[in-house]
């Protein structure tokens, strides 16, 4: 089984939920710019959330299929249709063979398919590092004519398209709860654990960062944002060691204009580090266009650890209501 690009977006890759193992030696860890998305886009079709998917970035994506499929659209700002036929985000939907799926728009959308995307395993991930040349499909981002392979889908997601084929439906009666969606908007307040460097920062500087408005650069990519806004300072200069960051860091070059780092990030890094954005919060920063604005604001720890059990707790909810509805024998299926 397979999908054919028709169209390849600005820039489409494979991306599953990345390569964190592998940072001793060098390997970014990659993978799905906003993981919620990833990991909700899997759980709706019946794949395990780590399985491989399409990252689009701003839509413009057009795909072809080659037998029936059960497919769901997660991320911010999207519309999309069906050989003509609208299609809602973060609902599964049937497609069938020779019919074309349309992302008309969107920031970063995830297209989950039953099955994931079959290509090989490559230091334990499936997942497109642009940089490195490796992974995903042959190491790059998809073009016009490419024919992706797709895994055999799971027990779970037979017997969802086998209940979508029995009632005739093509978009599912079931989909992630409004509870379950992080909270997209164009100009989110981040929240940040403070750094090693946070304290080095001017008291103006400070001021700034909590205070004053931020916006994306456009020359941002999946290593990371660049921020424009006022500039920040620490009170005194110095060389500093390369030290192991990670999705979030806020770092301050010698220009003084902040820098995110995101999915495709180096391991290291020797600028000051003023802060991480919280796991929980990385959605948002990741559904960001260039031109779109931030705030940061500072938490604690036990807040950020907090927010992150609550998301978990929220993702395994669904996944037992899923697999309960679905399971052998539930609700008509076999």
């Amino acid at each position: 089984m397979s999908i054919t690009v028709r169209q390849p977006g600005m820039q489409t890759t494979v991306q599953d939920l990345g390569r964190p193992m592998w940072q001793h030696i060098g390997v970014p860890v990659g993978g799905a710019m906003d993981n919620a998305a990833h990991r909700i886009a899997n759980l709706l079709v019946g794949n395990d959330d780590g399985a491989a998917a399409l990252e689009c970035a701003l839509g413009g994506v057009a795909l072809q299929f080659s037998r029936p499929a059960l497919v769901a659209l997660t991320g911010r700002d999207l519309s999309a249709s069906l050989d003509g036929t609208p299609i809602p985000a973060w609902h599964p939907f049937t497609a069938h063979p020779g019919e074309l799926l349309v992302l008309h728009s969107g920031c970063r959308t995830t297209i989950a398919i039953a099955g994931g995307i079959d290509v090989p395993v490559i230091l334990d991930a499936r997942g497109t590092s642009l940089r490195a040349a490796f992974g995903g499909f042959h190491g790059r981002a998809l073009r016009r004519d490419d024919v992706i392979p797709l895994g055999p889908g799971t027990a779970r997601s037979d017997r969802m398209r086998a209940y979508l084929d029995a009632r005739g439906r093509i978009v599912a009666d079931w989909s992630a709860s409004r509870a379950l969606l992080p909270p997209y908007t164009t100009t989110p307040t981040l929240r940040f654990i403070a750094g090693p460097e946070y304290p080095r920062l001017t008291d103006a500087s400070r001021d700034v960062l909590l205070r004053d408005t931020f916006r994306i650069a456009p020359d941002s990519d999946r290593m990371g944002f660049r921020l424009t806004g006022q500039t920040l300072s620490l009170v005194t200069a110095r060389e500093l060691t390369s030290s192991g960051v990670t999705a979030g860091t806020i770092q301050l070059p010698p220009g003084g204009a902040p820098i995110v780092l995101m999915a495709d990030r180096q391991t290291t890094g020797g600028y000051p580090r003023l802060g991480d954005v919280i796991a929980v919060d990385l959605p948002l920063l990741a559904q960001l266009r260039p031109g779109d604005s931030l705030r940061f604001v500072p938490t604690s720890l036990a807040e950020a650890q907090a927010a992150y059990c609550a998301r978990e707790a929220d993702l395994q909810r669904a996944d037992r209501a899923l697999s309960l509805r679905f399971a052998a024998g539930a609700d008509g299926t076999r």
